[in-house]
C-alpha cells in the first residue's frame, strides 16, 4: 500500500486509489480487507476535522460528503464501506472474507450491518457535529452518547456471538471474514475516544485474535499518516 500525503483531491486515472481519513472507521474496514487480500493502493487524505469532505471538489466524488470513495481507471467513484468490501471480495477472491455457503454468508453480512448499519452511523462526525454545534452536547455529553451506541452495538454483538454454535476463534468460523473486520472498527472507535464500554468476553477473544494478524495492527487509526503522536 502507498499513501498520497498531499491531500490534494485530485482524480487519479489509470490507479487504483482511496480517498479517505486516517481515524475514519469506515477506511480501516477497507485497509483491512485489502491488506488481508494483498492488494495494494493509494490512499488519499480527505481531512474530515477541517471539512474538506464537504468542499465542491470532494462532494464531485460523494455527495453524502463522507469517506471512503473508491476511484479506478478514471470510472466513477463508489463509496460506501459494505459495499466496497463486497466489490474487493468479487474482484480479489483470493482469503475469501465471505463463507463458502449461502447462509454463512448471511449470517457474516448480518453481522456486518449490526456495525455498519445499525451502529456505526450513530457516532460519525456529520452527528458528531450536529450534536455538538446544533443540538449543543458538550464533549463529555457527546462522550457518553457515543460510549452509550456503541457499548450497546458490542453487547448485542456479545449476546449473538455467544449464543451461535456457528462462532469459532472469529465470529463466523475458524477464518477471518468482514464479520471480524467491521466488528474490529467499533474496538478501534472505543480506544481513539477512550470510551467506557462493558465487557464483552467473547467478542474481545476474537477481535484480540484478529490483532494477532498484521493486516488489522497495521490499519490501525494511529498508524496511519496524519494521525496525532504521542
Amino acid at each position: 500500500m502507498t499513501h498520497d500525503t498531499t491531500g490534494d483531491l485530485v482524480e487519479d486515472r489509470g490507479a487504483f486509489s482511496i480517498y479517505g481519513h486516517w481515524r475514519s472507521n469506515a477506511m480501516y474496514r477497507l485497509r483491512v480487507a485489502l491488506a488481508l487480500k494483498g492488494v495494494s493502493y493509494r490512499e488519499i487524505p480527505v481531512d474530515i476535522d477541517a471539512g474538506e469532505q464537504r468542499s465542491p471538489e470532494f462532494l464531485a466524488r460523494n455527495p453524502m460528503g463522507a469517506v471512503p470513495a473508491l476511484v479506478e481507471d478514471g470510472l466513477p467513484p463508489l463509496t460506501q464501506s459494505l459495499a466496497l468490501l463486497e466489490y474487493v471480495e468479487e474482484r480479489f477472491p483470493q482469503r475469501p472474507l465471505l463463507p463458502a455457503d449461502a447462509r454463512g454468508r448471511a449470517r457474516v453480512r448480518s453481522i456486518a450491518c449490526d456495525v455498519a448499519c445499525d451502529t456505526h452511523p450513530l457516532i460519525v462526525p456529520r452527528v458528531r457535529k450536529y450534536a455538538t454545534t446544533t443540538l449543543g452536547l458538550d464533549q463529555d455529553a457527546w462522550r457518553a452518547w457515543a460510549a452509550h451506541w456503541v457499548g450497546t452495538g458490542m453487547e448485542s454483538l456479545e449476546a449473538k456471538l455467544k449464543a451461535s454454535p456457528d462462532t469459532g476463534r472469529y465470529c463466523h468460523g475458524d477464518s477471518i471474514t468482514i464479520a471480524d473486520i467491521c466488528a474490529s472498527g467499533m474496538a478501534m472507535i472505543g480506544r481513539i475516544f477512550k470510551l467506557d464500554l462493558p465487557a464483552t468476553p467473547t467478542l474481545t477473544a476474537i477481535l484480540d485474535r484478529c490483532m494477532e494478524d498484521p493486516a488489522f495492527a497495521e490499519a490501525e487509526a494511529s498508524r496511519q499518516p496524519g494521525a496525532p503522536q504521542g
